[in-house]
């Protein structure tokens, strides 16, 4: 599999070709107040992006961030005008042709920058230990559609949670399906390539997370992917994906539910980019100023996370009322974020 991807995306490379599909993409269209950092990269690194989102959390000022499969380092480049000079970023993929052209342009961003703060590593996500990076030592990794690549996604997120601080966010998009992909699907060169014969079963996702000591994964984002190809979509044989975003938090303490021990935060509105709301996750709209009840995970999640300087909390865990009134974690193929209510936790 590693072969096969190199070779697709490497030759998409040689060729200046496009993918045949539109699935290796983050959930939502770039924000306009990202577009002015995209601005500033080189064309040529713009030109070899295989994706049409990029996958941004808040709060990077001076964080180090780790990008796997950064590709041409596109997103690299946008996230290091974010983190500023005194934060990292550091990018890892294993396509030589990819990488190449990161590097060709490093010095270019330096000087548009200011600042370099930026590197490159070949390597694969699902060996991360084998690239000497140090445990426990980044507040962020991200990831666009690449997870699916990976022939062992076990690895990957273990290998993430062993990099990641206390507290630390993977934060990444990906594609699942509404069911195990077939040896058929899984096999076929372009889909795989595609970013669909790689795909998991969501169900199985959260499975695997939960093993690597991600006990609550949070669905940012989702959308269903249409296959617009009539030779592709035959191929899939009916299964339906979904490109969906994550929040996995490496933190200690967090259930397997939803858990009611009366508390509440309130945001206080101060992350420049959400002045009115934040939107933490599909169950969490948190409006400036509002008193927002939340379950001991949601709490943990903003209290000991780069995200506590922007809430006021309220209560502890002395107490205990059961699970949480109307938990129920929205997944993807479960109603549009549209649906979900403001001022309630789950």
């Amino acid at each position: 599999m590693h072969e096969l991807v190199k070779d697709y995306y490497g030759n998409r490379l040689r060729s200046s070709k496009d993918l045949r599909t539109s699935a290796c993409c983050d959930a939502d269209a770039v924000p306009a107040w990202l577009r002015p950092l995209l601005a500033r990269i080189h064309p040529e690194v713009l030109e070899r992006y295989y994706g049409c989102g990029l996958v941004c959390p808040e709060l990077l000022e001076g964080c180090r961030v780790l990008d796997l499969g950064c590709g041409a380092g596109r997103d690299v480049y946008a996230l290091a005008q974010l983190v500023g000079p005194s934060g990292e970023v550091v990018g890892v993929d294993m396509t030589d042709e990819q990488l190449a052209v990161a590097q060709r342009h490093r010095a270019h961003h330096a000087e548009v920058f200011g600042f370099d703060n930026v590197r490159f590593l070949q390597g694969y996500i699902e060996r991360l230990d084998e690239l000497g990076l140090e445990a426990g030592s980044f507040d962020v990794v991200v990831s666009n559609c690449v997870v699916n690549l990976s022939p062992d996604k076990e690895a990957v997120l273990a290998g993430v949670r062993r990099l990641l601080k206390p507290g630390g966010e993977f934060h990444f998009s990906d594609v699942h399906a509404d069911r195990r992909v077939p040896e058929a699907v899984r096999g076929d060169p372009v889909l795989y390539g595609e970013c669909l014969g790689g795909a998991l079963y969501w169900k199985d996702f959260l499975r695997v997370a939960q093993r690597c000591g991600f006990a609550d994964p949070r669905l940012l984002a989702d959308r269903p992917l249409a296959i617009t190809d009539p030779d592709l979509e035959r191929r899939a044989g009916g299964i339906a994906f979904h490109s969906a975003t994550w929040r996995l938090f490496r933190l200690d303490g967090l259930e397997d539910a939803c858990e009611d021990h009366g508390q509440a935060v309130v945001y206080r509105g101060s992350i420049a980019q959400h002045p009115h709301r934040l939107v933490f996750d599909k169950h969490h709209r948190m409006e400036a100023g509002r008193m927002f009840p939340v379950c001991g995970n949601t709490w943990r999640m903003l209290a000991q996370t780069r995200f506590a300087p922007h809430f006021d909390f309220h209560g502890d865990f002395s107490r205990h009322y059961g699970i949480f009134a109307g938990c129920g974690a929205v997944m993807p193929f479960d109603a549009p974020a549209a649906d979900a209510k403001v001022g309630s936790c789950c």
